[in-house]
């Protein structure tokens, strides 16, 4: 296994694996008829902005396994995506018309319209969150490629990344739902935050 920078070309294996993994850890394919629009917020936006702060796991093929992406600083790539990022999307994906067509699984859109609203009306950083850990970051592994440490590693060659421009935290937020993910990011040196009944927000100093 390797950990190497991504690039454009590794696009489409993340948002495979952001799909497959995209329902607190479990694949999310069945509940989206579009199988771009998750990766469109999650993925895309990070290789486009920050390109210097993802990596991914591939293994003896360079087939891509697993992925961490960052933001040094949140609230500034928050006012680049509302600049360059979400306008396109925007137009491409209007608050009408975010059904499934006909060959759809019987559950697939159901999730569109969450995204299609968060497109038009992504959620900001909470101040006091990104005061002490103004850095985000998501990280995903097929359930495969699970289990050896290479999570840990792809999180702590983010957080070098990080450290070394200069950051002195990072925060990632959690369904309630994924436990396992949850653990990890504690075993991981992160503690909680904030907090509701959907999820929390977790953070982890860098210095």
């Amino acid at each position: 296994m390797t950990i190497r920078p991504a690039g454009a070309a590794d696009r489409a294996a993340l948002d495979d694996i952001c799909l497959r993994t995209g329902d607190a850890g479990r694949d999310a394919s069945a509940l989206y008829a579009d199988p771009r629009l998750l990766a469109e917020v999650y993925v895309g936006p990070y290789l486009a902005l920050e390109p210097d702060l993802a990596f991914v796991l591939t293994d003896d093929h360079d087939v891509v396994g697993g992925y961490v992406l960052g933001a040094r600083d949140t609230a500034d790539f928050e006012r680049r995506c509302e600049d360059s990022w979400w306008p396109p999307l925007r137009a491409r994906y209007p608050l009408a018309g975010t059904t499934g067509g006909a060959d759809a699984a019987p559950d697939a859109g159901r999730a569109d319209a969450g995204i299609v609203r968060m497109l038009h009306s992504p959620p900001r950083a909470d101040p006091a969150v990104v005061a002490l850990y103004p850095s985000h970051l998501h990280v995903d592994l097929l359930p495969a490629w699970q289990g050896g440490g290479w999570g840990r590693r792809l999180l702590e060659t983010l957080f070098t990344a990080l450290a070394d421009v200069g950051s002195p935290g990072v925060h990632l937020g959690v369904s309630r739902r994924n436990e396992h993910a949850i653990g990890f990011y504690r075993r991981m040196g992160f503690v909680e935050l904030t907090g509701d009944d959907g999820g929390l927000t977790l953070g982890r100093p860098l210095t």
